[in-house]
């Protein structure tokens, strides 16, 4: 099969089911190995389309005599790919990504607008990409970066203008892949070794010990040192998310939102294996994930348990000296990572903010005295983060803030966009 047909099918069914492109891409790649012949080809057209709908629409609009929610989605799709290869993949010449576009479109029941396809990117491919320079950044900064006006106005709320384009600059194009050493098994030293016999170049990062950057682009989960267990693929800012819990060995630990465990496995090793953690999710194949990575990495403290982060587990009440609360969020910091969720609608995060607040209460509750609790969220926005946690505080007097809270931003800690607030227990 033609990979241009591959992302195709990829791209319609996304649009379809609003299903996640990493989730149905790896379903894909693995179901259909043997037509795909370049499956690096197929993810970065399929992301890269994802990620610039806006842009891209922008681009197809100036050519385009009828509005572009009349055009049939496939046309839609055709298009969308085609401009995408013609201004942001210089690897394609100009004359395949028109004419494979209108292969596409005769291939796949749109042959009466072949015509139009071949027209439109040929303007395209003749133009230079000039984005819009008005008196409104939102809108400029909106068109630029592919990001929904109104979540480019919530960032410039929150946050500021420039620290908004540095967010939404660093959404954009290929993301960076982080791991942690496996100090269970192996040093930094003897892993960058063995990474080097497979020609895969790492290198440490500065502000969090044990963890390194890919620097060399593979597929990490088939190394055979992701096999064996001598690392496991996690963000600085989840590393830094598990530092501020302060673990140390024969604690009793507790993560309440734990899949797919990469949290969980950095803080076993913080505890040298030695201790009790519990760590739950509300889905049961979720939670095998759980199980299966800390078999791989050699941790045998965890237990991985189904359970609701929303039902109070009384046998746990007052046990744990640690409690880690990454919440189920909007994940607006994470739209490099998932495209997708920068045109979800901003309406549900009042519904969603209370369910955080509900899981922090009962997250709460497994606490000793003198124990720390960690709420966290992968998201930038201030309604689930220092919001949720200043009422935390002004309804329970019986916690402090053992720590300042603490923003992590792509452009400035090279992290996920990422909230963090430490709590002890009076």
């Amino acid at each position: 099969m033609n990979d241009r047909q591959s992302a195709f099918k990829i791209l319609n069914k996304i649009e379809k089911d609003k299903a996640y492109t990493n989730l149905l891409l790896d379903s894909y790649l693995k179901s259909n190995a043997d037509e795909v012949y370049s499956a690096s080809f197929v993810t970065a057209l399929v992301y890269g389309v994802t990620e610039r709908l806006i842009t891209l629409d922008y681009i197809l609009s100036k050519y385009l005599r009828q509005p572009i929610k009349k055009l049939k989605p496939e046309v839609l799709t055709i298009l969308r790919m085609g401009a995408y290869q013609l201004k942001f993949l210089d690897s394609v010449p100009n004359s395949a990504a028109v004419n494979e576009s209108v292969k596409l479109a005769k291939n796949n029941g749109c042959a009466f607008a072949s015509g139009l396809v071949n027209s439109v990117l040929r303007k395209v491919s003749a133009d230079k990409l000039e984005y819009p320079k008005t008196d409104d950044p939102v809108y400029d900064m909106s068109i630029r970066y592919s990001c929904p006006y109104d979540l480019v106005s919530h960032y410039c709320k929150d946050y500021g203008v420039e620290n908004t384009e540095g967010i939404l600059s660093h959404s954009i194009g290929e993301q960076r892949i982080f791991a942690r050493v496996n100090t269970l098994k192996t040093d930094f030293d003897s892993l960058k070794s063995s990474l080097e016999d497979e020609k895969t170049e790492i290198s440490p990062c500065e502000n969090i010990e044990n963890h390194f950057e890919f620097k060399t682009h593979c597929a990490v989960e088939r190394l055979p040192q992701f096999t064996d267990g001598l690392f496991h693929v996690q963000d600085i800012a989840s590393a830094i998310c598990v530092k501020s819990l302060e673990l140390d060995e024969n604690m009793t630990f507790i993560d309440v939102c734990s899949a797919p465990g990469g949290k969980t496995f950095t803080a076993a090793q913080y505890m040298k294996n030695k201790g009790k953690i519990y760590a739950f999710d509300l889905y049961e194949h979720r939670v095998k994930l759980i199980s299966e990575g800390a078999e791989r990495l050699g941790i045998d403290i965890i237990s991985a348990c189904q359970g609701d982060a929303l039902s109070l587990r009384k046998d746990l009440i007052g046990t744990a000296d640690r409690v880690l609360c990454d919440v189920p969020c909007s994940g607006l910091g994470v739209i490099g990572k998932k495209p997708e969720i920068r045109y979800k609608s901003l309406d549900l995060i009042d519904k969603l903010t209370q369910t955080q607040y509900n899981i922090l209460i009962n997250a709460s509750e497994y606490l000793k005295p003198d124990g720390l609790l960690v709420y966290s969220t992968c998201s930038l926005n201030k309604a689930e983060n220092e919001d949720v946690c200043d009422r935390f505080l002004s309804e329970h007097s019986n916690f402090e803030k053992h720590k300042d809270y603490l923003t992590l931003f792509p452009h400035i800690n090279n992290s996920d966009g990422f909230f963090i607030a430490v709590f002890r227990r009076i």
